[in-house]
């Protein structure tokens, strides 16, 4: 084992054992080292100034209690987190998320993801992450309301424009963003715009933001396969998930001259051999917050897969493309198996680490075009960044000018992970590209300046 290569799992062994039971997080810091050992072979200062420990503690943890009131006066309690991981490169950046399953350990390996990210988008800002563990499901605007009210009240004294700007991520929206910043704005007493991206485009926001993530990585993808080929015409994909990323992505697809032809929900997904009815589709999720299977009810060439995910899809027609994005570890080894034998050319990820290891092993062995999220969906944050620097010049841009620099973002990040892999030994290794340049960047940041 090479000296680089020791180090390497003697600090990954320390990550471990210093943060017991965070699995994604170890899952998250394991992806990255495996992509660094010929890097700290020909950069031994990285090393010796412990760049890998210091990355692996975030600068700060936030946690907090949020009591609310439900509308029959019952008072819950939920956990509010805000990790500022790293803010080498700028103020921290990243989104809020709000699910019954957010704990520390996912804050952590969502905020570790970020900084990576957000580095590549080579825009002036470090990351971070944070949420809470309340389910807005079910819940009536009001109980909404009071929950990122409180929530709020206690964070706001860690953000500001300089200091920390959340955006939105699973369970926070439109809405939830414009109960976070009234309350911020009423505590603060002050209209700081810049404190919070995904604003509406009437009061702050930026053009294109909610469509970002999605548009960015179909991007990226396309990118991808034009490197080897021809984009997206013709071809037909799967997209899983059902919320914004997923809805866009399919946007996207459609205009790019593809096909997709199933989606999903946490309770099943969607087969329609004639193409996804996007405004349909766009009706039953986001204006009346239903479920998927109330498409197939409404739309003759759909089926209803219940309990099974879109990848299944995979064993009944060829797909040429396959974009996760949904939550976390849903692709799995045996889901990259269905889709290869399906003849998938490319996967990106269009959520935040969707695919598992021993997934992205088997794909790459066989030849399949991967593009992981820290690149692939690094969109969303982009415009984020482009939505702060409008809030600081007073301005607004037009839909065109904003989609044409998120488009340019999106080819120099893939141009980046391209160099980068060629310059590292492994052409077409979106992985270690992404992992090595978004590394270099932060590193280097860091070096410059001192032991903090």
């Amino acid at each position: 084992m090479s000296p680089s290569r020791q180090r390497i799992e003697a600090v990954f062994k320390q990550v471990t054992s210093r943060n017991p039971g965070e699995h994604e997080f170890h899952q998250a810091v394991r992806e990255v080292f495996d992509s660094l050992p010929q890097l700290l072979t020909r950069h031994p200062e990285y090393v010796e100034a412990s760049i890998l420990e210091r990355l692996c503690e975030p600068e700060r943890q936030i946690i907090f209690r949020v009591p609310w009131t439900e509308d029959d006066g019952t008072v819950r309690i939920n956990r509010g987190f805000r990790v500022q991981y790293n803010s080498a490169l700028g103020p921290y950046k990243g989104g809020l998320r709000f699910h019954p399953d957010v704990l520390l350990g996912t804050v952590k390996f969502l905020g570790f993801e970020q900084v990576f990210k957000n580095a590549l988008t080579g825009l002036p800002i470090g990351g971070g992450k944070g949420g809470s563990d309340f389910d807005p499901k079910g819940r009536s605007d009001a109980e909404i309301m009071r929950f990122c009210q409180s929530f709020m009240t206690e964070a706001y004294r860690h953000l500001g424009d300089k200091l920390d700007v959340p955006a939105g991520d699973i369970g926070v929206g439109r809405r939830e963003i414009g109960y976070l910043f009234g309350q911020y704005k009423r505590i603060a007493n002050r209209y700081e715009a810049g404190v919070i991206t995904g604003k509406g485009v009437t009061w702050g926001g930026s053009l294109l933001r909610t469509e970002a993530t999605g548009y960015g990585t179909v991007f990226f993808t396309e990118h991808m396969l034009r490197a080897t080929g021809r984009g997206f015409e013709d071809r037909t994909v799967l997209v899983s998930g059902s919320g914004n990323v997923a809805i866009y992505a399919i946007e996207k697809v459609h205009e790019l001259g593809g096909t997709v032809v199933a989606a999903s929900d946490s309770s099943g997904s969607i087969y329609d051999a004639e193409g996804i009815d996007l405004p349909l589709l766009q009706e039953i999720k986001q204006e009346r917050r239903g479920r998927i299977s109330e498409y197939a009810d409404r739309r003759a060439s759909a089926e209803y897969l219940e309990g099974r995910n879109v990848w299944s899809v995979a064993e009944r027609l060829p797909v040429d493309v396959a974009l996760p994005c949904a939550t976390q570890n849903e692709l799995d080894k045996d889901d990259a198996a269905i889709l290869i034998a399906g003849g998938v050319r490319a996967v990106a990820e269009g959520a935040n680490m969707p695919t598992t290891p021993s997934a992205i092993d088997a794909l790459q062995e066989a030849g399949v075009l991967f593009g992981p999220g820290k690149a692939a969906n690094a969109g969303g944050v982009a415009t984020s960044a482009l939505e702060m620097q409008q809030n600081a010049s007073r301005d607004t841009w037009t839909g065109e000018y904003t989609e044409q620099r998120l488009f340019e973002i999106m080819e120099n990040i893939h141009s980046r992970c391209a160099e980068t892999a060629d310059e590292y030994g492994a052409p077409g290794d979106y992985v270690t590209g992404a992992n090595i340049a978004g590394f270099i960047q932060v590193a280097d940041a860091m070096l410059a300046q001192g032991v903090i």
